[in-house]
Parts: structure tokens; sequence; C-alpha cells
């Protein structure tokens, strides 16, 4: 049985040894010059002007949860409805259970009011 997985292993250790020499030969070969102006705080070609940690607006996380629910509603939606005939009721009511969640937070993003824009 264990041999069926060492193939995978390989791959594994192989991709691991190449991912490490690569980033060891950018240290050892990479060129060593800084200076004052490279090792500045850069900002669309001035110097920043504001610190980094200011707060954002609530509207950037209701848009991201927004991505959110409809990204896992179509990631989640398409292989399932490929294999609804395999998957049963169990799987219809899973579903059905999911998709409850993602109404629930689609109907807080609605009362937020994120779904209008000024």
């Amino acid at each position: 049985m264990l041999e069926n997985y060492l193939p995978v292993l390989v791959f594994f250790v192989v991709g691991l040894a190449f991912s490490v020499a690569m980033l060891a030969a950018g240290f050892v070969f990479a060129p060593r010059r800084p200076e004052k102006e490279k090792d500045s705080p850069y900002e669309c070609g001035f110097a920043a002007f504001e610190d980094a940690r200011m707060k954002f607006d609530v509207r950037y996380y209701l848009v991201a949860i927004l991505f959110i629910i409809f990204d896992l509603e179509i990631a989640f939606l398409f292989p399932w409805a490929v294999a609804l005939d395999e998957i049963g009721t169990f799987g219809l009511l899973a579903m059905g259970l999911f998709l409850l969640i993602l109404v629930i937070g689609f109907v807080y993003e609605w009362k937020k009011g994120a779904l209008e824009w000024e």
C-alpha cells in the first residue's frame, strides 16, 4: 500500500530540494550593494507620508466578505452539481445547509449596506 505513495514522496523531496537550492543560490550569488535609496521606504515614487498601521474603512472588509461568499458558492456548487446523483439526499441537505449559511452572510452584508455604492 505504501509503495503507491512513493512517487508522491519522491516528487515532494525533489521539489523541496529544488526550492531550497534556488533560495540558497540566490543568497550566495546575489550582489549585495545596499544604498540609502534602496533601503528607504518606497510608496508610489515618493517617501511614505503616513503610518502603515492605519485603520481601513469597514467597507473594505465587507467587500472582502462578499467576495468570499460568492467565491465559495461557485467553488462548491459546481462539483456538487456534477456529483449530485452519487451523493443523494445527504448531499442535497448538506448543500442546503451550506447555502443557508451563505445566505445569512449575504443578508448581513445587505443590512450593513455593503451593496450600496456611493
